[in-house]
């Protein structure tokens, strides 16, 4: 009886751990310090984290089915380089997803949750003043973190997770189609959508979270460009 229960405590451990790496390094992704294509072998990642490959290889698979994270035979794994199509996959899901998640929270929303909102779109604020890299990352993250956090409201477990990864996959497609250095997630409209929630006109928070996610995605560049062989490349 005893080997069965530290098989199982064993098992939990590590679930418990691979569960902790894939989360480090989906944040990682979300706020854009691994970029697109960067490669994550297991020995480099059971390193980073002081844990066994194969803990390292189940955390991996785990981001693999995410779509954060690409798999390739005799190659190893690769942050996931999205196409223009997954692109616009990914941002039509949302259309259809976050007006049901928001009318969902708007239906739970406590005085605590407007305010915490409120307090993130402050710190989302100040980040957006400051300069540097890590000003930047955090603005990203927090800009995200919106989003999570209206799922979170809603109360529906299985729709936080799943928003968990369309922010995540988002950001990778932002960083490879992005124009402009703005933020990713326009601040001002994401207190728009906090006073249409606030005085009860779902129609209109809807409105202006489906005009949201067309706002950012209007700021991408998802023409397919054609390849070129290496000749043609350094033609003038």
């Amino acid at each position: 009886m005893k080997s069965v229960v530290k098989a199982q405590q064993a098992e939990d451990s590590a679930e418990t751990g691979a569960q902790q790496i894939r989360d480090a390094i989906r944040e990682a992704i979300v706020e854009r310090r691994l970029s697109p294509g960067t490669k994550l072998s297991e020995s480099d990642v059971g390193n980073l984290f002081n844990v066994s490959r194969t803990l390292a290889r189940a955390a991996l698979q785990a981001l693999s089915y995410e779509g954060l994270v690409s798999v390739e035979k005799n190659r190893g794994a690769f942050v996931a380089y999205p196409s223009p199509d997954e692109a616009r996959q990914i941002f039509a899901a949302r259309r259809l997803v976050e007006p049901g998640i928001l009318r969902e929270a708007a239906a739970r929303i406590t005085p605590a949750d407007i305010a915490q909102l409120r307090q993130l779109l402050l710190e989302e604020g100040r980040l957006m003043s400051e300069r540097g890299q890590t000003a930047r990352r955090a603005e990203i993250k927090a800009s995200g973190d919106f989003h999570l956090m209206l799922a979170e409201i809603s109360g529906n477990a299985i729709m936080q997770r799943f928003m968990e990864e369309l922010v995540a996959r988002s950001s990778l497609v932002i960083a490879l189609y992005g124009q402009s250095t703005a933020s990713s997630c326009g601040h001002s409209e994401h207190g728009d959508i906090i006073a249409a929630i606030e005085s009860d006109d779902l129609d209109r928070a809807c409105q202006l979270m489906l005009h949201h996610i067309a706002h950012i995605e209007a700021d991408l560049d998802l023409r397919e460009r054609k390849s070129l062989g290496l000749k043609e490349a350094f033609e003038l």
